[in-house]
């Protein structure tokens, strides 16, 4: 049986730009949110650590799913192995993903 994919996702996140790295993606029942679970985290016992790595560890432990609006995500992409989760400043202006009308609710 294959490995389960690995997605590197990067997205807008209170002034800084935030690459975590996931198994499972899919798009949420809540409208205009991408789902975001089983988030994957390299061995934190390593002598050297990555201070913006470590504060996302900590961000998301505990975490199961994250629901992340699709106009704060820049790109989603599926690769080989984990990498490093970072935490950089934003610079520049990144433009807004642009969205439609909401879809109509359903009657009860």
């Amino acid at each position: 049986m294959a490995a389960k994919p690995i997605y590197r996702v990067v997205f807008h996140q209170q002034g800084e730009v935030w690459e975590l790295y996931a198994r499972e993606i899919f798009q949420s029942d809540l409208w205009g949110f991408i789902e975001v679970e089983e988030f994957v985290f390299q061995d934190g016992s390593k002598l050297v650590v990555d201070p913006s790595a470590d504060r996302l560890r900590h961000t998301f432990d505990g975490v199961t799913r994250s629901y992340l609006p699709i106009n704060s995500i820049v790109r989603i992409d599926e690769v080989e192995r984990e990498g490093t989760p970072r935490a950089v400043k934003s610079e520049g202006r990144v433009a807004e993903f642009p969205r439609g009308p909401m879809p109509p609710t359903r009657e009860r």
